[in-house]
C-alpha cells in the first residue's frame, strides 16, 4: 500500500489529494489555505470522509497538520476476545 492516497485523476483531474510523481502534493495550498476546523470538518464528513485512517495520518502530515490526527482518525475498537 503507497503511504499516500493515490485517487483516481480520470474521474477528476482536480482531486485535491492528487499528487506528482515524485508524490508531492499538486494542489498543496487547497490544504495549506484551509483553517484547522475546516481540515477536520474535509477529512471526517467530506471529501475525505473515506479514506483509511493510514492515508488520513500521511496526509495530515504532509501538510504539517499532525495534531489533528486524533480529531481526524476514528480509533476502531474492537470487541474482546474469546
Amino acid at each position: 500500500m503507497s503511504k499516500f492516497y493515490e485517487p483516481d485523476l480520470g474521474n477528476n483531474p482536480d482531486d485535491p489529494f492528487a499528487r506528482d510523481s515524485n508524490k508531492k502534493l499538486v494542489r498543496r495550498s487547497y490544504w495549506l489555505d484551509m483553517s484547522d476546523h475546516s481540515i477536520v470538518l474535509t477529512m471526517t464528513n467530506g471529501i475525505g470522509a473515506h479514506l483509511q485512517n493510514e492515508y488520513k495520518r500521511a496526509h495530515l502530515e504532509d501538510i504539517d497538520r499532525a495534531h489533528l490526527i486524533d480529531q481526524v482518525c476514528v480509533q476502531e475498537i474492537l470487541p474482546p476476545e474469546k
